[in-house]
């Protein structure tokens, strides 16, 4: 399971490979946007935390991986960017699960090639690798896929050959 830490938007992707056969098995997003609007960040943690665990416990994934920390101009959303990664590191840890980290440029140059590919790249390369009909949105689950497919390219002979099925959100 692949899974993109945001304090407002958590995007997660569950994926299977066997051989050399890809197989997305889930994705979606956690909206901290759905609580009351002036929910606390506190609330929004909590949220994450309570459907991660759902979400841990319905796929129980072998791994879970997770983007590192960016450096962030803006001090406060690096803070709750970091809240929100301790929650989903809380997580698995409360299940047992692995966890692993990639750092965006791992990430992106696992999926395209090009470490500074932007968005709609990762989304294209996610698309084509795991045979989707159309791009995984939000941008927040298509990242979360890339982060679950780095994981598999760096821990898997699939790094050469990569294989293709079909996935739903």
């Amino acid at each position: 399971m692949g899974v993109d830490p945001g304090s407002r938007v958590t995007g997660y992707g569950v994926v299977s490979s066997q051989g050399s056969r890809l197989q997305c098995v889930k994705y979606g997003a956690i909206k901290g946007s759905n609580l009351s609007r002036g929910a606390l960040f506190p609330e929004r943690l909590k949220k994450i935390h309570e459907e991660l665990v759902e979400l841990l416990e319905q796929y129980s994934p072998s791994v879970v991986a997770v983007e590192q920390v960016f450096h962030a101009v803006n001090s406060r959303s690096a803070l709750q960017l970091g809240h929100a990664r301790g929650v989903i590191l809380l997580a698995a840890a409360q299940l047992g699960i692995p966890l692993v980290e990639y750092s965006p440029l791992e990430i992106k140059k696992s999926v395209s090639g090009y470490g500074r590919a932007d968005k709609e790249q990762i989304q294209t390369m996610v698309r084509i690798l795991l045979n989707l009909k159309e791009n995984p949105q939000p941008h927040d689950a298509s990242d979360a896929l890339a982060v679950a497919l780095c994981h598999v390219f760096n821990e898997s002979p699939l790094q050469r050959n990569r294989g293709r099925s079909g996935c739903s959100p």
